[in-house]
């Protein structure tokens, strides 16, 4: 092979550019960006912890999904015995009211494009007097 030496040097070249992202991120410990939520303020709990929510909202919103259009049973016991209608209009965008500022700036975060909205009415949005910021 006569370029043996431009072809390393171009595959060098190559993972150099589309790892250092990575390496950016890794290095300096951190996102360089974190989108900021608003969450309301007059409620101080989701259905479920805030860590738990964080991870495994999709889950939840797909099993109460699953369980009302497949059994018909509506009511969702929380883990701390709290029980809810499994509805995402009725429960969940009762407090997360404003799309715009809670759900969409994380899903275009991480460039997911959920189908909630196919079936479901997004709300009105709300005035942003009424969230707070809670991290």
């Amino acid at each position: 092979m006569h370029d043996s030496g431009k072809v390393i040097v171009g595959i060098t070249v190559f993972l150099i550019v589309v790892l250092s992202p990575i390496w950016y991120n890794a290095l300096k410990g951190q996102a360089s960006y974190v989108p900021e939520l608003k969450f309301p303020i007059n409620e101080k709990q989701c259905v479920e912890s805030l860590s738990y929510m964080r991870t495994n909202h999709i889950a939840l919103l797909n099993l109460w999904k699953e369980t009302v259009v497949r059994t018909g049973e509506r009511i969702y016991k929380a883990r701390d015995g709290k029980t809810y209608t499994m509805s995402l209009v009725g429960t969940c965008m009762k407090c997360h009211s404003n799309k715009a500022d809670f759900c969409d700036r994380c899903h275009h975060y991480v460039d997911v494009q959920p189908k909630c909205w196919d079936c479901h009415v997004a709300p009105k949005e709300v005035k942003k007097e009424a969230l707070g910021d809670r991290r």
